[in-house]
């Protein structure tokens, strides 16, 4: 009878979702397989062995078969189509990617940051990318993953800290690399794109050996990656593209203490018209006058970074005894990276911890500022920055087996990652002497300091030698690293219950951490033109205990739970969190899984948070203040003071809260057979205490509201709120003298903000019909955002960083989809990419949604050999057009490229083994 009740139950809670699914689709009629005939397997989320592949939390898995037939060449191409990774990171082009991390990318998942996301190689941690993302927080870099050698990629939605320890917040990454090998496989792909630039050039080669108790496998890719430059695309290769404002660059300036433009002497920019590519002639710019400048100059940047670089991962083995292995885990990657974001330039500054720049010209007897860019023709060609990367890890270990079902494994890991990074800056102190002689004291009427300035000595071109006494590559030789001492002893039948085996994991970890700049000493100085960097350099060690459970209730209930207590040392504090998780399976069929999972997470404080040392960047805003008071119903570009230069000063801060985290998810799993699959999952992260820098634009936004009592839409704001107190204490304006009022200097340094929110739905759908001309496979997936809500104190209001006017460009919604035909070795896939609307640079509405299509056709035409064509972007579709969007390149650049159609061809050849 108490059987009866348990199969009526059963049947019950399947019924309204199984139903439609029977009557549907042909592929669901196939009679469910018994998971129970598996092996045993690790799932990403989980240290306890199990013979199912999906558990109470979401995992999507890609395998390598996946990543071919969808065109994905890289491990950022991969990662940007997935849906759960919705947040702004940086591209190639980006300035703060070129300024700050040159060559990465990072991975952000549900938009909380790319320090959320924790990134595990093989279930294990990697060094971080040594230099700070935009110049902020630590991150892993992406870039240099192997994609070939990729044999799946696991996504991790929800909190995870309880198995893994801190970052895990918003998820895990974990790239499982090829490891069961046979025989040798070689692989070339060439790659280029239909409109120039952007070629490429990718040799793999993978292999393994065995005997009785020995084995090894791995494989190496080496990686010709060329440039694709700016003007290499018409859409971006001139200030003409600018929707807003078609004015060319000012190679050449003068202006006087309002700002106005002082003409160029008269037949100047002719003499001067060779520089640039011969594009440098006299301009106008409305409101402030004429100057020599350039349209095209604009475009000297690279879209696509050169890279050359050669990446390895292996494994190898050796069996001491049926029950003990010993192992060793390896990689090495080395890869030199050049890239450019736009050219150097000089303007007078006193230092580069003032925004007041302006000197008297006894020469003309009035306040001057000068100003120019060096041209191509000066620097000898395109001046590049350059990076040399240099990463490894280890991780020897044994693992075996006793009293039957007992796992172990003990195992130590050491990563390393080492930049060198040399780009080219401006000597202030020499460029002042080259353009304005010697200084000849002060000026008591204004303060300035007085040179007698001939302005000829502006407008000339330079020689390649005296841009080279001017001119110095600064060098950085960051570090970082991190090592781990790690024991796990699991057990997935540790007893039997009526329902079925209870299964148990413990973990314990003792490691350290740490990072090093190394910058270049004499850009902690006013040494360099327009900087004025910070150092970095602290370490700290991490001790853990955790456990984890899985109790079958029912033969169709299964409860998880882990916990784990993390503790971390540094800047004479200790830090302790402890984290938890619960999950709830319910089967009510084999083929019908119901599940859900709550979770706590954390994050330790950030260690460049907490030991970058002071410095200043020179950057630009908008003078909201200024022109909302002096020029109403004037769009900001317009107004006279946007752009303004100003001192962003930031410091590290050792008084650090960690991050905490919670995280919620539940749905349901229909799969009848290994032919469907379908998921429904919702999912709610909480952050709260996250750390970040102040946004510079933000709060000058928010100085104006405070000041004047409401905001641009007219929104009473209480002065004296927590917000208000806080944006007009950190924002500095002149006071006195011929800047007066203006922008001085913004801090930015990090701090503890109150509470970050995002919920949201994700579906996914797998469907293969067998016919008698081949297999037709559907693969669908899409994340739909409800909310993400952001509270910088406590008592402020919240911020919908969806909305158009939120200063933040995170999509509502993401899909991706493919369709692929497979029929005697020959397979043909199309795929799909869809951002959901985006707000526009003005943020007063949204540009459209987006689509990009992939293609790929494969073929094998023996056992042993196969090719395979690609077309990225089939559509040949460009950045969605903003009319708003003035800023170069003219798009977001988070998600957005001007790469255009390109074509990969791919020949695969393997020697001996098994067939491919």
């Amino acid at each position: 009878m108490k059987g009866l009740g348990q199969h009526s139950l059963r049947i019950m809670l399947g019924l309204g979702v199984c139903l439609p699914a029977i009557i549907a689709p042909a592929w669901a009629q196939e009679a469910a397989s018994d998971a129970a005939t598996g092996d045993e397997i690790i799932v990403t989320g989980s240290r306890i062995p199990t013979i199912r592949d999906q558990g109470p939390s979401p995992v999507t898995t890609i395998d390598a078969d996946t990543i071919r037939a969808n065109g994905y060449t890289s491990v950022p191409e991969l990662l940007a189509a997935m849906t759960q990774n919705s947040g702004e990171t940086q591209s190639p082009q980006s300035g703060s990617s070129s300024d700050f991390t040159p060559g990465a990318q990072q991975v952000d998942l549900r938009g909380l940051g790319p320090n959320h996301t924790l990134v595990l190689i093989n279930g294990r941690r990697i060094a971080d990318f040594p230099l700070p993302y935009i110049g902020r927080s630590n991150f892993t870099d992406i870039s240099n993953i192997p994609v070939s050698l990729i044999e799946k990629v696991e996504i991790l939605s929800g909190a995870a800290s309880a198995i893994y320890g801190s970052d895990a917040i918003a998820g895990v990454v974990n790239f499982k690399m090829k490891e069961k090998l046979d025989g040798i496989t070689l692989d070339y792909r060439h790659g280029r794109t239909e409109h120039g630039g952007g070629m490429s050039h990718r040799v793999t080669a993978t292999g393994g050996w065995s005997t009785d108790r020995f084995s090894i496998s791995g494989g190496v890719e080496y990686l010709d990656q060329r440039p694709l430059w700016a003007f290499q695309r018409n859409i971006q290769d001139s200030t003409d593209d600018n929707p807003v404002n078609t004015v060319a660059r000012r190679t050449f300036v003068r202006a006087d203490e309002n700002v106005d433009y002082i003409a160029p002497p008269a037949g100047a920019c002719d003499a001067l018209s060779n520089l640039n590519f011969g594009s440098v002639k006299l301009y106008n710019r409305p409101r402030y006058g004429d100057f020599c400048g350039s349209k095209e100059s604009i475009a000297y940047g690279t879209i696509i970074s050169g890279r050359k670089g050669f990446n390895s991962f292996g494994t190898m083995s050796y069996e001491l005894s049926d029950n003990a292995k010993l192992f060793t885990d390896f990689q090495f990657g080395i890869s030199k990276v050049k890239l450019m974001y736009d050219v150097t330039s000089w303007a007078f500054e006193q230092s580069s911890s003032s925004a007041d720049n302006n000197f008297f010209n006894s020469f003309t007897g009035q306040v001057e500022d000068w100003g120019r860019q060096f041209t191509p023709e000066e620097t000898g060609g395109f001046e590049m920055q350059r990076s040399k990367q240099t990463t490894y890890s280890i991780t020897p270990g044994v693992r075996g087996n006793f009293a039957d079902s007992w796992n172990y494994e003990l195992s130590f890991n050491y990563s390393r990652y080492k930049s060198i990074v040399r780009w080219p800056q401006i000597i202030n102190s020499k460029a002042q002497a080259l353009f304005l002689g010697e200084q000849m004291g002060i000026d008591p009427d204004s303060n300035y300091p007085i040179y007698n300035a001939d302005p000829a000595r502006l407008y000339r071109p330079l020689t390649r030698a005296e841009y080279d006494s001017i001119s110095a590559d600064t060098v950085y030789k960051p570090v970082s690293w991190t090592s781990n001492l790690q024991a796990t002893l699991s057990n997935g039948e540790l007893l039997q219950l009526p329902a079925g085996p209870v299964g148990i994991a413990v973990v314990a970890e003792y490691g350290k951490q740490g990072y090093n700049l190394h910058p270049d000493p004499l850009a902690l100085t006013d040494y360099y033109f327009s900087w004025k960097d910070s150092d970095g350099q602290g370490k700290r060690s991490h001790a853990a205990l955790g456990g984890e459970v899985r109790v079958p209730v029912l033969d169709f209930v299964t409860v998880t739970g882990a916990a784990r207590y993390d503790r971390f040392s540094f800047a004479g504090r200790d830090v302790g969190k402890f984290t938890y998780n619960g999950g709830l399976e319910v089967r009510p069929l084999n083929s019908l899984l119901f599940r859900a999972a709550y979770g706590t997470a954390f994050r330790a404080p950030d260690l460049h948070y907490v030991f970058t040392g002071p410095g200043n960047v020179e950057g630009s805003v908008d003078d909201y203040l200024y022109c909302r008071q002096n020029e109403p119903g004037v769009e900001i570009e317009d107004c006279e003071r946007s752009g303004e230069g100003v001192v962003l000063n930031r410091n590290g801060n050792r008084d650090l809260k960690p991050e905490t985290g919670r995280s919620l998810t539940a749905g349901a799993v229909f799969s009848p057979s290994s032919r469907l699959h379908v998921s429904v999952d919702y999912f709610r992260v909480t952050l709260d205490n996250q750390v970040d820098d102040l946004r510079a634009r933000e709060l000058v936004r928010t100085e104006a509201d405070c000041t004047i009592g409401t905001t641009e839409s007219g929104a009473t704001v209480d002065r004296n709120s927590p917000t208000c107190v806080d944006a007009l204490a950190r924002v500095q304006r002149f006071d006195g003298g011929a800047r007066d009022g203006r922008l001085e200097s913004i801090r930015i340094n990090p701090i503890n903000i109150a509470r970050e929110k995002t919920s949201g739905i994700d579906v996914a759908f797998r469907g293969t019909l067998p016919t008698s001309f081949g297999d037709f496979t559907l693969s669908l997936s899409h994340s739909h955002v409800l909310k993400h809500s952001f509270q910088q104190y406590p008592g402020d209001p919240n911020i919908n960083k969806l909305a158009a006017d939120s200063s933040y460009y995170l999509p509502r919604d993401k899909s991706n989809g493919s369709i692929s035909w497979a029929a005697d070795g020959l397979q043909l896939t199309v795929s799909g990419t869809r951002l959901g609307k985006l707000p526009n640079y003005d943020e007063d509405a949204f540009i459209k949604a987006s689509t990009l299509f992939n293609a790929s056709l494969q073929y094998d035409f023996t056992d042993h050999m196969r090719g395979s064509l690609t077309i990225r972007n089939l559509f040949d579709t460009n950045p969605v057009k903003d009319p708003t969007w003035s800023g170069y390149p003219y798009y977001n650049t988070s998600w957005f490229d001007s790469i255009g159609r390109s074509v990969f061809m791919q020949l695969t050849y393997k020697l001996g083994g098994s067939a491919l």
